[in-house]
């Protein structure tokens, strides 16, 4: 499906782009077929691993791949665009009107520009964001408590362990009490993320390291991953939750599995499991991978949901698409009835698309204040 859908692009470029173009037939045959084999990047992913979640390739390679890849889509959308307004033209006209090669030049190091930048973007340590959230009932002893949220690390080759190592430098040099990561961990299996993923490890807050799975720990033996990443000193809380003391004040942090789960046979997300036993005084601080259920969680009872999955859209204007498939949720603060929402644009990025324009990654510190 993936290898069908990901054609598509190359045949509007191979016919519409480099068809017309004023080349000897052999170049444009060798480009064809340069840029059919970056479009079946999937394919070869899931040649090297098993899985189009797991590129098992040299970084460089797997840099160059997301390259091309994002350009041949880029060019596609440039060249329907361009489509379009020769056929609004040629109406006007009445006669076709043919562009010059120096426009088609143009729409072809524009879209591998773009892609250039977008890859190095999404490749990124990411910068800090500083988000506050007013929580009503929020014991004094709280005001001012500071978080860390990262999510959607997707360490892998394109994001290896140096690269999780810098991640978790920089966490634990903002001093917050709390450290939170809402799922996405890894792609790739156990065996071949082990030494990646080690960097977790060294991450430190005087209140503990709590998370939660995303869907991608379902594709690659959910249970492993638990348990390793319970060995890396993070408190999993899939459907459970822990509180936090101040002096004698109280919060809670919930944790729920993912909407993924039921299709593995193993559990499903649910509120009530995870706040059983919860002081029914404390406000809720709660950790969901998807966003897609704001409105159950704020019926539930919780104050503030800590979401990921959606990275933010990855490019501006396609985060409408994005929002469409997650109830309208997909970048930034929302209020939903007396709950707030945020959902953050992830600390890294599913390696087979890793294109960032105008939606940053974030390393984000959430302050909660007290209303």
């Amino acid at each position: 499906m993936f290898s069908f859908i990901f054609g598509l692009p190359w045949a509007i470029v191979a016919v519409r782009f480099i068809q017309p173009l004023p080349w000897h037939w052999s170049l444009k045959i060798a480009l064809a077929v340069l840029l059919l084999i970056a479009s079946q990047y999937h394919l070869f992913s899931r040649l090297s691993s098993g899985s189009v979640f797991s590129p098992e390739f040299p970084r460089p390679l797997v840099i160059a791949f997301n390259v091309v890849f994002a350009a041949i889509i880029f060019l596609a959308v440039f060249q329907i665009v361009l489509d379009i307004a020769l056929l609004v033209l040629a109406l006007v006209k009445t006669q076709f009107v043919y562009p010059p090669a120096a426009l088609r030049y143009s729409m072809g190091a524009l879209a591998l520009l773009l892609s250039a930048y977008g890859v190095s973007q999404a490749i990124r340590v990411p910068a800090l964001k500083d988000v506050e959230f007013s929580i009503a009932g929020l014991p004094a002893e709280f005001d001012g408590y500071r978080l860390v949220q990262l999510t959607d690390l997707h360490i892998s080759r394109l994001f290896p362990a140096s690269w999780a190592g810098e991640v978790v430098a920089r966490t634990n040099a903002l001093g917050a009490d709390l450290i939170v990561v809402s799922g996405d961990f890894i792609d790739g299996s156990l065996e071949s993320r082990t030494a990646d993923v080690a960097p977790l490890a060294k991450l430190r807050a005087p209140d503990g390291v709590f998370a939660i799975p995303g869907n991608h720990e379902y594709f690659f033996s959910y249970a492993q991953w638990m348990s390793h990443l319970n060995s890396l000193g993070m408190q999993m809380l899939p459907n459970a939750h822990v509180v936090l003391t101040r002096g004698g004040s109280r919060i809670v942090l919930a944790g729920v599995t993912d909407l993924s789960a039921a299709r593995y046979g193993l559990p499903a997300p649910d509120f009530a499991t995870a706040l059983a036993g919860a002081p029914a005084d404390a406000p809720v601080i709660l950790l969901d991978h998807q966003p897609m259920r704001a409105k159950e969680a704020a019926a539930a009872g919780i104050a503030l949901q800590l979401s990921g999955h959606t990275h933010g859209g990855m490019v501006a204007g396609l985060d409408r698409l994005v929002a469409r498939a997650n109830n309208g949720f997909v970048s930034g603060v929302y209020q939903v009835g007396n709950m707030s929402l945020y959902v953050n644009n992830g600390t890294g990025l599913w390696p087979g698309f890793a294109v960032r324009l105008g939606v940053p990654s974030e390393l984000t510190r959430i302050t909660l204040r007290r209303v």
